[in-house]
């Protein structure tokens, strides 16, 4: 959704809005439904997105803006919240019972935030504010006065470039990560320390189309995860542009965060050893390479950060890569990703141990990676 428009819009749009006061009970008081398409406005959104629970429930069809508007001014403080909704081409109207609010979740009040990166997962975001964040672009400084947390949405190599940006005092209070890849020794030497991070796993295709949430057969609940100072504030806007996102500690979240980075790097080596093959395909017709690559990354990761994962690791990468089946397969970002995995084995090799991943490096070496 650009803010502007939304797919179809020669359908109609319904306006449905809650009142206070008995009347809206009776069916006979209600505005009759009225024809005629309209384009869905950021005045239409704001008020979607900032308004919730109600007592009534009375439906409005509107045919274009002024009409809006001058509904809205006969409402006046009336109005408790707006939802908008698409009817379908055969122009059917269904009013919703008056109980419906009373299933629907309720999230706290939306933090304004600084979004830095005007690319497709920051204006995303943006969208789903309330309009007052402020978005920053490449080059350009991170405002000191504007409180609240500035959630990163940039490139991993880009990073030093946010940091120089941003005032100094507000990088470990505020910042909010939404890279993939390791960041931890990227943290340890900024000074960053338990830096807050957003493992993101909801998609958005391409510039202002709304995200698509990743939720697989094995996690129908969702993957995505914030964790830190702001990770309610996150899991809030998120939730309100119905999207999943879980709050959870530090041991919990680093181990979500080091199974992401095992998919990426090992679906992606995988698919490189196989020119074309998309994310699916390794799934389904190289899954022998990719289940012996997943065990391999999974046993170093847990040997060097100390830590045991959940039973059924590869079922739950499967299946995530059965989600996002169309997504191609390249080896980028070596040094946020599979570049970890290559450090345990240096280091390991460097001490004459034996390499921890022996098959990761080999691969590595196959394809001129490394």
């Amino acid at each position: 959704m650009t803010g502007h428009d939304i797919p179809s819009m020669t359908r109609r749009i319904v306006v449905s809005s809650w009142f206070a006061g008995s009347r809206a009970a009776d069916k006979s008081s209600w505005p009759q439904p009225m024809s005629n398409p309209i384009r869905l406005t950021p005045l239409m959104i704001e008020t979607h997105q900032r308004a919730r629970m109600t007592m009534r429930l009375v439906r409005l069809v509107v045919t274009g803006r002024e009409k809006l508007r001058r509904s809205s001014k006969v409402v006046g403080p009336k109005i408790l919240s707006m939802r908008i909704s698409l009817v379908n081409e055969r122009k059917q109207v269904a009013y919703i019972s008056p109980s419906f609010q009373k299933t629907q979740p309720t999230w706290p009040q939306r933090q304004l935030a600084i979004i830095v990166g005007g690319g497709r997962v920051g204006r995303a975001l943006q969208d789903l504010g309330n309009g007052d964040d402020v978005l920053v672009k490449r080059g350009e400084p991170v405002p000191s006065d504007f409180a609240g947390p500035i959630l990163v949405c940039t490139r991993n190599d880009d990073l030093e470039a946010v940091l120089e940006a941003t005032p100094k005092s507000r990088w470990s209070a505020d910042l909010v990560f939404f890279q993939n890849g390791m960041l931890e020794p990227w943290f340890q030497n900024k000074g960053l320390g338990d830096a807050d991070q957003v493992l993101a796993y909801f998609a958005v295709s391409k510039l202002g189309e709304p995200p698509t949430d990743g939720k697989t057969d094995t996690n129908p609940e969702g993957l995505t995860a914030a964790y830190g100072k702001w990770a309610s504030a996150v899991a809030a806007r998120l939730h309100g542009g119905g999207l999943s996102c879980k709050v959870l500690e530090k041991e919990p979240f680093q181990k979500q965060m080091l199974e992401k980075l095992i998919w990426i790097c090992a679906f992606m080596l995988v698919g490189a050893r196989h020119p074309g093959a998309t994310v699916g395909a390794v799934e389904k017709e190289y899954r022998s390479e990719v289940s012996k690559l997943i065990a391999e990354l999974a046993a170093a990761a847990a040997a060097e950060k100390g830590l045991v994962f959940e039973d059924a690791m590869e079922d739950r990468l499967c299946a995530y890569s059965r989600a996002v089946a169309h997504f191609p397969t390249a080896v980028k970002e070596f040094k946020w990703r599979n570049g970890w995995f290559y450090s345990l084995s240096e280091k390991a090799i460097a001490e004459g141990k034996p390499d921890p991943c022996p098959l990761h490096t080999a691969w590595l070496k196959e394809l001129n990676i490394v």
